[in-house]
């Protein structure tokens, strides 16, 4: 049996951050980690160059049970305190809309970085090695890995949560919450696009690959304004994924499909300047022309000249593209969602530690925990906070 002070369930964001810091502490540290390689999330985040933070995180950008949970974290360790490590080991990254930061070259620079950061701390990452189970000890936890067994003052539970199963998710972190008492929320893939009834399928059937800058809004009037995707399976892109995680099953969402004009004061300065054109010819120039063909097709909008349309018709059209309802069928899952909603509940937790209230020494942080982030860097963000903040005390 190995004796350490800290050990670390997880090699992912918030593990490998919250090891560094207990391993400048003077922490004996161990991270385990049943992958192959470090950082796999990292990895592929981001088309492959990891939106590694956004410039405008704050506890508004999350979803969480106790809303008031993630304010210690992200005060006392900020998107700026990550982006001055980052630049610390030249890391040459670019701003993108909505505040979020990439990569320049690839993600890999960020797991180099966190790796760099844990040589230089003195931890040890133990990878391939699976956690086969935990119990309590005298003085602290006893956990038996598929290579070694470890006895710890502290364990850290950073293990992630249910998504992307190829990359070896598992839901081992509710199970050791769980059989130490705590309290674990449902959880469902989040940040996910949308499937869709077969009727819907049939009607877009064709518009794969068309992109639409809408306002998305979902039935508890939470609202986001970037592009919806159309896909072979249903609906994508970043306002589909960001609605996502308000979307509930059996609700629909409301898509304002051209959120920066009146489609009604637009008609009518079309029936002052064009009056002859066909109201489908008007349509594809503010809207993807094969988006109106198929409007056209499925009878949504009048076969006529802009001139014959009535106002009660105009009416119709403005409130039918201005409030566009899509239910969807439901989600393509853990598959490819890149967050899990839900998880441990943080009222079982110290927003200012992540230690287990009821069970000194056992701690739970990253996407384990019930705190999920709006797509943009936010994920991360949390995970650089709250790997922090526990490696101060762990």
């Amino acid at each position: 049996m190995q004796q350490v002070d800290v050990l670390v369930i997880g090699a992912g964001a918030a593990g490998l951050m919250c090891a560094a810091q207990g391993g400048y502490r003077g922490r004996n540290v161990v991270v385990v980690d049943m992958g192959k390689k470090p950082g796999r999330k990292i990895l592929i985040s981001g088309g492959g160059r990891c939106n590694f933070t956004n410039e405008h995180a704050s506890a508004h950008n999350y979803l969480c049970n106790n809303p008031h949970f993630v304010k210690s974290c992200l005060s006392r360790y900020t998107q700026h305190d990550f982006v001055d490590l980052v630049e610390r080991h030249g890391l040459a990254y670019h701003h993108k809309t909505l505040g979020q930061l990439f990569c320049d070259n690839s993600a890999q620079d960020i797991v180099d970085i966190l790796m760099t950061e844990c040589q230089w701390a003195g931890v040890h990452v133990q990878l391939r090695s699976e956690v086969i189970s935990v119990e309590k000890a005298q003085q602290g936890y006893v956990v038996t890995t598929s290579t070694q067994t470890y006895a710890c003052e502290s364990l850290v539970v950073a293990s992630g949560g249910l998504t992307m199963p190829k990359l070896g998710a598992t839901p081992i972190g509710y199970k050791i919450a769980e059989q130490f008492g705590l309290k674990v929320l449902p959880t469902m893939a989040a940040l996910v696009p949308f499937t869709l009834h077969q009727h819907d399928k049939d009607r877009f059937d064709g518009l794969s690959g068309i992109s639409v800058e809408c306002e998305v809004s979902s039935e508890c009037n939470t609202q986001f304004r970037e592009n919806i995707l159309f896909t072979h399976r249903g609906l994508s892109g970043p306002a589909i994924l960001q609605i996502s995680s308000f979307w509930r099953a059996g609700q629909a969402v409301t898509i304002n499909l051209l959120p920066d004009l009146s489609v009604e004061q637009w008609l009518a300065q079309q029936r002052q300047d064009n009056p002859q054109k066909s109201l489908k010819n008007a349509l594809a120039t503010i809207l993807p022309k094969r988006f109106v063909e198929m409007l056209h097709e499925t009878n949504a909008i009048a076969d006529c000249n802009v001139n014959q349309l009535s106002h009660s018709q105009i009416n119709e059209l403005g409130n039918y593209l201005h409030r566009w309802q899509i239910k969807p069928n439901g989600t393509e899952g853990y598959r490819t969602a890149e967050v899990t909603l839900g998880g441990v509940d943080t009222d079982e937790l110290s927003s200012k530690t992540f230690e287990a209230k009821q069970s000194p020494g056992l701690f739970f942080i990253g996407e384990v925990t019930d705190v999920t982030g709006w797509l943009g860097g936010y994920n991360f963000q949390y995970a650089w906070s709250c790997g922090w903040a526990c490696g101060q005390a762990c």
